[in-house]
């Protein structure tokens, strides 16, 4: 059992590429299924989710090779439909296979996904969806199986702007019959570039990235060459690194657009930024100033996945902070393993108050999550003394050697593996 071992203290200095979105290439490599051809899809970082991706497109027949971050996709020998059940149960972006599987062969059969367990991930937005396009879904002891004669273009009306539903809708009515608007889609950039690569297939899509997707169907789709977009995600949580640490890191191959909110937040608490094309200079002021009421939101408002590490940060604010969690009901637990190494915070449901600034103690601490696992790092970062993050897993799936990247720029970090005492104690 390895985990992270990591001196506090230390500023972040110098420069870091970012690498392409994991939650843009995941959709993308589903949506390879929807034409029997071949694909090169750049950018593509070599992460434990797309590891279960590339696995499941090999389980249903396809090919796939890598080549640094560059991966070769054969569907044209694709022959199941079933996605393996203990490969679902891995990582809920699985379920994007339902959409291109029963636009391209009519039928699918899949399995409850799994994942991070930050709250209530409901799939019935997906169902309903595809319902609506005229596939007739059934699920019984955790077992989903969709088939359609034809899909048809309806107009769905999605109760929340759901991601992965829209990315799911958006594939299935590529290939059906006739025009689907999709109504209170999904904005996030992810959904813009899942739209440009259906398009350089042969797809019509129009109005990705906006409140009303609208996809005329098209008989046949065809192989193409696409480069992922940069992972906003990542370039935040490595911005809040550097702002914790009162360090002064450039961003490489950054989108500062499709980063408004988290920039302007990071700027109200006092750090300051350099803002380029396709660059991001972040100089951290410590302590930052609190921040009266940060309220989660889908694009273009403050992402979920960043909250963990805005948490992180407010514990070295000067006064209290406020942040409402509005996307997933079950997304604070980092807060307890925070607390454990001397931060005061309070949570009330979806609520949480900081107090700061705190002096964060090294200590054990594990990783129930993604992005929860990305704040514990943070906080070993600048905490006083030494920290031990568990939970690797977590942390493995979205952010490629997280070890080797901060220590690149100056942080004392490694992984290690436990002694068996160490496993013994948990």
């Amino acid at each position: 059992m390895s985990h992270l071992l990591i001196e506090g203290g230390r500023p972040l200095v110098g420069r870091h590429k970012v690498y392409g979105a994991k939650n843009a290439a995941l959709p993308i490599l589903a949506a390879t299924v929807l034409a029997r051809d071949t694909f090169e899809i750049e950018n593509v970082p070599d992460l434990l989710d797309l590891k279960i991706m590339i696995a499941i497109l090999h389980a249903l027949g396809a090919r796939v090779r890598r080549e640094g971050t560059t991966l070769y996709v054969d569907t044209r020998e694709i022959h199941r439909t079933e996605v393996p059940e203990e490969l679902m149960g891995q990582m809920r972006s699985s379920l994007f296979l339902m959409g291109p599987l029963v636009a391209r062969y009519r039928e699918a059969t899949l399995y409850r996904p799994g994942g991070c367990a930050i709250g209530t991930r409901r799939i019935d937005f997906h169902v309903e969806g595809l319902r609506r396009l005229g596939a007739r879904v059934v699920e019984e002891g955790g077992r989903i199986e969709a088939r359609a004669l034809a899909l048809r273009g309806a107009t769905i009306v999605l109760p929340y702007p759901s991601v992965g539903a829209t990315e799911n809708l958006m594939m299935a009515a590529a290939l059906a019959e006739g025009t689907t608007r999709i109504v209170n889609a999904a904005r996030e950039p992810e959904i813009e570039d899942l739209g440009r690569f259906l398009n350089a297939m042969g797809a019509r899509v129009y109005g990705a990235g906006e409140a009303t997707i609208v996809v005329e169907g098209v008989r046949e789709l065809r192989g193409t060459r696409h480069r992922v977009i940069p992972d906003r995600i990542v370039a935040g949580t490595f911005l809040f690194a550097a702002a914790i640490t009162g360090g002064d890191v450039v961003l490489e191959d950054a989108r500062p657009e499709h980063m408004e909110a988290v920039l302007d937040l990071l700027a109200t608490s006092g750090a300051e930024l350099e803002v380029g094309a396709d660059t991001i200079r972040l100089r951290g002021k410590l302590p930052p100033r609190p921040l009266p009421r940060v309220v989660t939101a889908p694009h273009p408002g403050f992402p979920t996945d960043l909250q963990p590490q805005l948490v992180t940060y407010l514990t070295q604010s000067e006064g209290t902070s406020v942040v409402v969690e509005t996307v997933f009901d079950g997304r604070f637990r980092h807060a307890e393993e925070l607390v454990r190494m001397g931060a005061k915070i309070y949570v009330d449901q979806r609520t949480a108050v900081i107090e700061g600034p705190t002096r964060l103690k090294g200590e054990r601490v594990r990783a129930y999550d993604l992005r929860g696992g990305a704040a514990l790092v943070l906080a070993g970062l600048a905490a006083e003394g030494t920290t031990r993050v568990y939970g690797l897993t977590h942390i493995d799936r979205g952010y490629m050697r997280i070890e080797e990247e901060l220590a690149a720029l100056g942080a004392s970090i490694r992984r290690v593996s436990a002694t068996r005492e160490e496993e013994a104690a948990g």
